[in-house]
């Protein structure tokens, strides 16, 4: 469970590609790039900021 200092840390994460905010979906534990069509993975409570890592919206 994300902590709400936590999810304040979050919404301070740009995505690494487009530099566009993220959005946080807790159920899937991912941040969404809408820009950049990608969810980057939290695991453990750190999210993997890496284009290898991202699964493709499309």
């Amino acid at each position: 469970m994300i902590s709400d200092h936590d999810r304040k840390m979050l919404e301070a994460l740009v995505c690494p590609e487009t530099r566009a905010p993220l959005t946080y979906d807790a159920e899937a534990q991912e941040l969404i790039s809408k820009a950049a069509k990608v969810a980057y993975p939290i695991r453990g409570g750190i999210p993997i900021m890496l284009r290898d890592e991202a699964r493709s919206l499309d």
